[in-house]
């Protein structure tokens, strides 16, 4: 067992967790700490230079940080991240006197960039301050893409998406909405020193099942139907509606279809309930609102008479599993199950659609009909067009479309100024001690034993009888404060010095969860079994000292340390201490283009 190196990043990155779990690498703790001492604005910011949209994803992300929470080694519920990232967004203020400057004489450099979304807009944010002249295109009239045009505006008010998209779009990018691209050949023909393909996954896979023709008037693809419905154009739907899918995609559609009229609506999905696409809280909200999922049924048949659906079949399945732990959906040979409907929704994928890039101009397309693009740089086979977002790697959510938007826009820069794309800057990592003085610390560890707080609902018989009025309530700043309270600090590290260790073991008394032991030292294996506490969690790294003067090792669990700071109040020697661990993640304007 070799000792670990605390100066080394890499062990951090099996450390601090919510933060690198984040596609964007917010500093989550960071935040979640100027919450609780109510600076707002400055949380706000925070979350604006890693993630873009706030106020967005405080609502709709799909928290890929939350299972990393440290929290969750404790008790069942990670800390409310997402909502927490909301509090900042509604409580911040007037904050723009705090965005970026965009310089009166530009570059010389014009770049295209294609659809309005998140990731277009990302890569705008970031190349507009660095003087790029920039024109976005979109076919719709108002920016957003699909945070615009398919989240309902009861999950995200129409005045967040304006907001947002507005800091945007002060920084002076050429809109050009309203206008479709057909041809990417004569955009690049057009002067363009580089184009950035943003344009999401558009189409949605349909069903071609028998009937599906025939009762065509009331079959509708899920992200049309949303689409349609945010922009105004849809306004009632049949009341019994069958959605098919089990994506959130599906769960947006059952909840709209509840308040265009349909009293009678039910999800029916061909796999479990737990295999389900869709996030345990975008299921959980649907089943509140009276909404029931029924999963193994394949749909079968569209039925119809004279042209009118009226319901639809289904086969009920299982699911078996092979000797590799496969699984296949196999037939029960029960009767199929028949359920009435006036509607289908079907939201069973999205996928991209090209049609617009001519096959004979060098950008090479793979086995699915998919652009080849280089995963770190966003670049293609033409070396003028960048992807991100969905169009890049099919369809995922809005953070990641932010992560890949800041990376391509690393890239651009770099092709626009002649250097090498492949040479990506790399994260600014800092560590700071956070004590100040003898039971003084920076910040507060007073760790609060309270579960999950949960967020605030619209009543539902209200919440149902208006498609625009938003159902989560978010946290006041006193639940926003109990919330904050529940963060473990895990981006504050424990860093243990081997040289000021007298071996008094106070550490060892005070820690409140046994995860610091004094032993030999041994192979890792054998060394895990010989702790305070057995650290069975093979995946999270040991924290391990050189030898002491007894040569014995300090060796402590990182997959129950609580960061409370206990062990550096109590140590006598200060060979504990508390590190604020940091990192920056690398955009556009520290991308170094010296050849």
């Amino acid at each position: 067992m070799h000792p670990t190196d605390i100066k080394n990043p890499d062990y951090f990155h099996k450390v601090v967790d919510c933060q690198w779990a984040c596609p964007a690498h917010t500093p989550v703790p960071e935040y979640i700490r100027l919450i609780a001492a109510g600076r707002y604005a400055d949380a706000f910011m925070i979350n604006w230079e890693s993630n873009v949209f706030p106020g967005i994803l405080g609502r709709t992300c799909d928290r890929p940080c939350e299972p990393a929470c440290r929290r969750v080694r404790v008790e069942e519920q990670p800390v409310a991240i997402c909502r927490l990232k909301r509090v900042a967004a509604d409580y911040k203020g007037d904050v723009s006197d705090r965005m970026p400057t965009v310089p009166q004489i530009r570059n010389g450099k014009r770049l295209a960039l294609v659809g309005a979304g998140p990731a277009s807009l990302t890569v705008a944010r970031d190349l507009a301050p660095l003087g790029y002249h920039l024109v976005i295109f979109d076919g719709d009239n108002r920016a957003g893409g699909m945070i615009r045009s398919q989240i309902p505006k009861f999950r995200l008010p129409e005045e967040v998406i304006d907001e947002e998209v507005g800091y945007i779009a002060s920084m002076g990018p050429e809109m050009r909405l309203g206008h479709q691209v057909d041809s990417l050949e004569r955009l690049l023909g057009d002067g363009f020193d580089a184009v950035f393909v943003g344009s999401g996954a558009p189409r949605g896979r349909d069903l071609d099942l028998p009937g599906r023709r025939e009762a065509a008037a009331n079959i509708h693809i899920g992200i049309d139907w949303l689409s349609s419905v945010s922009f105004g154009h849809i306004n009632k739907i049949g009341r019994r509606v069958i959605v098919l899918g089990g994506g959130n995609t599906a769960m947006d559609c059952c909840r709209s279809s509840r308040r265009l009229g349909g009293d009678d609506v039910k999800v029916i999905v061909r796999s479990g309930f737990e295999e389900m696409k869709a996030s345990p809280w975008e299921k959980e909200d649907a089943i509140a609102e009276d909404i029931p999922i029924l999963n193994f049924l394949v749909p079968k048949e569209f039925k119809h008479a004279n042209g009118k659906l009226y319901g639809m079949t289904f086969e009920k399945v299982k699911a078996e599993f092979d000797h590799r732990g496969r699984r296949r959906l196999v037939p029960t040979n029960e009767p199929d199950v028949f359920f009435e409907c006036d509607d289908v929704l079907v939201a069973v994928g999205q996928e991209n659609a090209f049609p617009w890039i001519e096959r004979h101009i060098g950008l090479s397309f793979n086995e699915l009909d998919m652009p080849v693009v280089n995963e770190t740089t966003f670049q293609s086979t033409e070396p003028r067009v960048f992807f991100g977002g969905d169009s890049a790697f099919g369809p995922k959510n809005i953070i990641w479309a932010v992560a890949h938007g800041h990376q391509a826009a690393i890239s651009i820069h770099r092709f626009c100024q002649g250097a090498d794309v492949n040479e990506r800057p790399p994260p600014m990592v800092t560590l700071a001690s956070q004590k100040m003085g003898i039971h003084e610390w920076s910040y507060d560890n007073d760790i609060s034993l309270d579960l999950r707080f949960k967020v605030p609902h619209r009543d539902k018989d209200v919440a149902l009888k208006d498609i625009r009025s938003e159902v989560e309530l978010g946290f006041d700043d006193q639940l926003a404060f109990a919330e904050a309270q529940r963060c473990l600090n895990c981006d504050v590290q424990t860093v243990f010095t081997d040289s000021l260790c007298i071996e008094c073991d106070a550490c060892v008394d005070i820690c409140p969860v046994d995860c610091i032991t004094f032993t030999d030292n041994g192979d890792e294996a054998e060394l895990r079994t010989r702790l305070m506490a057995p650290a069975h969690n093979k995946d999270q790294a040991l924290y391990v000292s050189g030898l002491l003067k007894t040569n014995r090792i300090m060796a402590k669990d990182e997959d129950v340390c609580l960061h409370c700071g206990l062990c550096a109040e109590r140590c006598p020697t200060g060979a504990w201490d508390m590190q604020r661990f940091l990192i920056d993640v690398a955009q556009a304007k520290n991308a170094c283009c010296s050849n």
